[in-house]
């Protein structure tokens, strides 16, 4: 199964209205709960100030590049999609129609992720969260594509429609996550076929930010796309010139390409909008048990989508994704957080940078609780992400299980360490004050600094203040209830969903955005798509 895309088992659910019509200023948090307000940073989009760590030497990477021309020119990747291989067909590959194989040399290879922008911007309904991907721009995103969901509440049960809804709030609430992914949770007690249509209505509604849109098939991303452009005014032709759309699409390693994912990056890249494209590589099942050989097989097949999206429109925005990491080869089972899984988010931002191109990694643990497993795996992944230099961080808060679970508790744990990053990435200032040396003057040798100016003027801003960690003594910390990390993240996360207000948005634009809805369920009916 694809990290990245929501399974869609069948479902006769009768899908709810999913967009509230509360409209207006925000309130401060905690003015209704009697809570003070959650310690969080504000909103803003950080960049990576420090040179990327490079596990690959400058050999490894035309190694590597090598080896996967030699898999693209030789074994060439099976296209199931007519009309994918008719395009590359025409820009001049190599096209079995037999085998569905289709083989690329490194001359038009090289030619189309040329045409590939460095950088490029999203625009969603808040122009102030435009995200600019690409360079030195780092953006953390929550956790997708779940089938199940956890909280210390009611414990794990299927994905729904209520979670769905809680997990954007969620997102939008929290200013260190940016963008979501294609569907923070699968609602299987929707319809199948018109889920999506509820899902976008409620990310346009109940938050600001950019996210991803499904990506099976191209009625999907139609749908978004034209409901995106809807939510900000403007036509598709504008959309065009300004993008606000993105999806994630995986080849499924090895080396096969789906009817499903080839439609919906055509559409959106023939309409100017944003594609990912990411291999769900992992080491011993997707892909030989050795490094070298993952990131060939990486490489080769992300160029492979890359390629596509160039060949329908050149210049189309489009993100180099890795998602390589390796199994237990003693169960079979997913493992994320791993050395092999940290330094091929490494190795995957030099790659992406070799082809300047912008960049998509992951911070995932395979621990099936908030326990330490799941928090020193996520950690590993993401200063690997980080330090690889990742434009879009995908799954940073909430995932849980492999990605099997999206959990509320976990998403609060995120936060905190998310946090943390951003303040690491935040430059230092070595102005004279900071230097403090007229402190330093008025503190005699063995004395302390907690009472000079310099510290009264900063102390409330000096470090980075938590949402979780309790830093109180044992003997506090037991008269407090001695909670746990993660059962206090319980109370935060409930005190989010009571502080939470949705975003502005004109009243008219939310009735049309409901009339398109409504027209496309009756559109599509009960027919599959």
């Amino acid at each position: 199964m694809s990290p990245d895309t929501v399974p869609e088992p069948s479902s006769d659910a009768k899908p709810e209205g999913a967009s509230p019509r509360r409209r207006g200023r925000r309130r401060s948090v905690g003015a209704e709960t009697g809570s003070p307000p959650i310690n969080q940073q504000q909103f803003f989009k950080p960049q990576n100030h420090m040179a990327p760590l490079t596990p690959l030497s400058d050999d490894h990477i035309a190694e590597i590049h090598n080896q996967s021309l030699r898999i693209l020119s030789e074994l060439g990747i099976e296209v199931d999609s007519a009309n994918a291989r008719a395009a590359y067909k025409d820009a001049g590959a190599d096209v079995d129609e037999a085998s569905h194989i289709v083989r690329l040399d490194e001359a038009l290879v090289m030619q189309l992720v040329a045409s590939a922008p460095a950088s490029f911007t999203l625009t969603p309904t808040n122009p102030d969260r435009a995200l600019t991907i690409g360079g030195n721009n780092i953006y953390f995103g929550l956790v997708s594509g779940a089938p199940n969901v956890h909280c210390a509440l009611k414990g794990r049960r299927t994905g729904n429609f209520e979670d769905y809804k809680n997990l954007i709030k969620l997102g939008q609430y929290f200013n260190a996550i940016h963008f979501f992914g294609n569907q923070a949770l699968a609602p299987n007690d929707l319809a199948v076929n018109t889920r999506h249509l509820d899902t976008v209505l409620v990310n346009l509604t109940l938050s600001d930010k950019i996210f991803l849109t499904m990506s099976i098939g191209e009625v999907r991303v139609s749908d978004a796309a034209q409901m995106l452009a809807i939510a900000r005014g403007i036509s598709l032709d504008e959309l065009s010139q300004s993008p606000s759309c993105i999806t994630n699409i995986n080849i499924n390693s090895p080396r096969k390409f789906d009817t499903e994912m080839a439609a919906a990056a055509m559409y959106l890249a023939r309409l100017g909008q944003a594609v990912v494209v990411t291999p769900f590589t992992l080491m011993g099942a997707m892909t030989p048990v050795t490094m070298a050989a993952a990131l060939a097989q990486q490489n080769a097949e992300a160029l492979m989508g890359i390629c596509l999206t160039q060949i329908v429109n050149p210049g189309a925005p489009v993100v180099y994704g890795g998602f390589t990491s390796n199994v237990d080869l003693k169960t079979g089972a997913p493992a994320f957080g791993t050395p092999e899984n940290t330094l091929a988010n490494m190795a995957g931002g030099q790659l992406a940078r070799h082809y300047n191109l912008p960049y998509r990694t992951s911070a995932c643990s395979a621990s099936n609780c908030v326990d330490a497993q799941g928090i020193w795996e996520t950690q590993m992944a993401l200063w690997g992400a980080v330090t690889g230099h990742g434009n879009l961080i995908y799954h940073a808060a909430g995932w849980q299980e492999g990605g099997l679970v999206a959990s509320y508790e976990k998403l609060i744990v995120d936060i905190e360490m998310l946090q943390a990053m951003h303040r690491i990435l935040t430059p230092l200032s070595f102005s004279e004050a900071d230097f403090g040396f007229d402190a330093q003057r008025q503190t005699p040798a063995g004395g302390h600094f907690f009472g000079a100016d310099h510290t009264l003027e900063r102390y409330k801003t000096a470090f980075y203040s938590p949402i979780l960690s309790d830093w109180s003594n044992n003997e506090a910390w037991e008269k407090q209830g001695g909670l746990r990390a993660d059962e206090r993240a319980t109370a935060i996360w409930q005190q989010a969903l009571e502080d939470y207000q949705p975003p502005s948005m004109p009243a008219d634009r939310v009735e049309a955005l409901e009339a398109f809805v409504s027209k496309r369920k009756e559109e599509i009916g009960t027919s599959e798509i």
